[in-house]
Formats: C-alpha cells, structure tokens, sequence
C-alpha cells in the first residue's frame, strides 16, 4: 500500500513537472532592437522610434515587464524590441530589466540601437544614418557658468578630475567611453552603405541655410561616433565643445557625429549584463539618424532655434525614423535569415564569420 502510495506520488508529480519544466524553458532571442521614445500607442497614431518596427515586423507578442518602462515586443523569427525611455536613467534601468528576465535566453542576440539624435552639419546631413564605433558621455564633468569663464578658455566644460578644459592625460571614469565592436560596426556598415535614403524636398530647403562642410549632402549612411547625455544642448558653440570631447576622451579615435541622450546608460546595463554572461558584448551596434542639426542656422541665435526643437516637429523627423528602419532593418534582415552562419560566429568588418570563443 505504501509502495503503490509512493509511486502515485511520484507519478503526479511527473505531471505535474514536466510541463512547468516545458514552459521555464527560457524563449531564444536572436536580435533585439532598442527604441528610446513613442509619441503616442506602440501602432496607429504617429510614429515614434518604435512603431515602424512593431507595425512592419508584426511583433504581436507582448511580454509584460513590470520593472521596465515598457513592454517588450516579439514576432516568431526571435526579432524583439523593446521601447526604453528617454534619459540614461529609464534606459539603464529597463535593459537591466530585460537582461536579468528569466524568461529569455540573450547569450547569442544581436542588439540594436536604433533612434533619431542630433547631427553636426560639418559631418553628416539631414535624415543620414551613422553606425557608431564609440560611444561617450557628455554628462560627467564639472561645469561653470558660461558668463564666468576664463577668456583663455573655450568651453566651461571640464573634464572631472581636471583643471582646465580638454587637460591631458584623458583619464575616463567606468561607463564614460564605449568602445564598440569596431568589425561588427563596419560589417553593418558595409551592408547598408547604399541604401538610398528619403530626401523630400523639405530637407532640401532646410539644407541650404546651413553653412557645414556635410550640410548640403543628400542623406546617406557612414560610420560616424556618439556623444550621450541626458542634457539636450544645442547651438554653434556646444558642437565645437563636443568635436574636442570625443577624440580627447578616444585618444584621437573618435569623430563627433551624433548627439543622442540614453546610449551610455543602455551601454553601462548591457557592459554588466555581460560580465555576468547574459549577453555577448561584441553583438551590440548603435544606429542613430539625424532628425534635426544640433545647432542654429545661418542668421539665427542658438535660443530661437532651440524654441523649434520639439519632438515630431524636428525638421527631418520623419526621414529619420524612417531611415532608422531602413538601414537598421537590413541587418535584422540580414541576421535572421541567416541566422545559422551568425548564431555562434564573430563577424569581421568584411562578413567572414570566425568561431565565437
């Protein structure tokens, strides 16, 4: 009677474990693409950095993520996105969300960061898309009001730990610069470089009051860096602060692209998320688009034109977001159907995969 009572036992907790074991099983995320802002609903209304994605790609699962800002988005190809906040803050906190979920398995995705950013006209034009191989914070620093300092300096910006503006030796706190998969950034790069990109004539007419060596191009795709800070700055004198800040902080490296907001934050989670083995840190691409230049036009002061400055008003804030997915959803393309020559491979700048150590 005992026996029999014991083999019951054992047989309904069989059951019973066999399907919770099936549905623990943790779901494989092949790519996830990282959306900062939404204007409205995730589809139908207008579109934010999110929408183009969730819409094409049919991600029609949901998956609640109640310590997020949002809920993560998935179709059956393993594609994800997730939608993070604006500011360093909503996004460190909403990846880490996402990273530490046990309901997904992340050790072989691809990320993507695909948003819109401000652009300097002396490098890259209205609705250009630019992949990043550094990323770094213009927030750390200490500052002085710009009416109290030193006429022998060009900005009130100064590195923490300095004295003066720009001092050597550049000394970068944890989190201050990310250097990026450089191969994998010229791989998407390469893939995407001639992608014809929407040039209404809108940006043609906003193009011509701009004075910048690249102001005038029509949009195109180029391997260009990032600086990311939760300050929105604007104006002719700020970009010539950020041009000296990247390549003082990459040793040189780095060229001043882009300006965006939640990219270090998103970096810092995804840096941790990796030494703890949740995800691969060389699968990580930056994608921004230029929606609107990070200064005034010709004939105008910084403060009226930051006044224009709103989101779903930029002036080339629907080339950008569509640019964002265009470019960016040719290496998801890329990715999935292909997926067996990427899932444990590294890629290298010209596409040749080598076994991933």
């Amino acid at each position: 009677m005992i026996r029999s009572r014991i083999f019951f036992s054992c047989a309904l907790f069989a059951a019973f474990a066999a399907p919770c074991a099936a549905k623990s099983k943790p779901i494989p995320v092949r790519i996830v693409v990282v959306a900062m802002f939404e204007v409205g609903e995730d589809t139908g209304d207008q579109p934010g950095e999110l929408q183009y994605w969730v819409e094409r790609d049919h991600l029609d699962r949901v998956y609640p993520l109640p310590a997020a800002y949002h809920s993560a988005r998935m179709n059956a190809d393993g594609e994800m996105a997730v939608l993070i906040g604006q500011g360093t803050a909503h996004a460190a906190a909403t990846i880490m969300a996402l990273g530490l979920d046990p309901r997904f398995d992340l050790t072989h995705a691809y990320w993507l960061i695909a948003g819109i950013a401000g652009g300097s006209p002396e490098r890259i034009s209205l609705g250009s898309a630019a992949w990043a191989r550094w990323v770094v914070d213009g927030d750390l620093g200490y500052e002085i009001d710009a009416r109290e300092i030193p006429p022998d300096w060009s900005t009130g910006y100064i590195p923490l730990r300095k004295t003066r503006p720009y001092e050597p030796p550049a000394a970068p706190l944890e989190g201050q610069v990310y250097a990026l998969n450089s191969g994998l950034a010229e791989w998407a790069f390469n893939l995407t470089r001639s992608i014809p990109l929407a040039d209404p004539d809108k940006l043609k007419q906003i193009r011509v009051e701009f004075d910048g060596a690249a102001a005038q191009r029509p949009p195109f795709v180029m391997l260009g860096d990032e600086i990311s800070s939760s300050t929105y700055w604007h104006g002719k004198l700020f970009d010539a602060w950020a041009s000296e800040w990247v390549p003082y902080f990459t040793g040189g490296q780095g060229q001043f692209v882009t300006t965006a907001m939640e990219d270090t934050g998103t970096l810092l989670s995804l840096k941790n998320l990796a030494n703890a083995g949740r995800i691969d840190w060389q699968r990580i691409l930056v994608l921004r688009t230029v929606s609107n230049f990070d200064q005034q036009p010709r004939g105008m002061s910084a403060a009226d034109s930051l006044a224009r400055q709103r989101i779903g008003a930029y002036s080339a804030y629907l080339p950008s977001l569509e640019a964002a997915y265009t470019v960016g959803h040719t290496i998801v393309h890329e990715l999935l159907s292909n997926w067996p020559r990427y899932a444990n491979a590294a890629i290298s700048a010209e596409g040749a995969q080598s076994p991933q150590k």
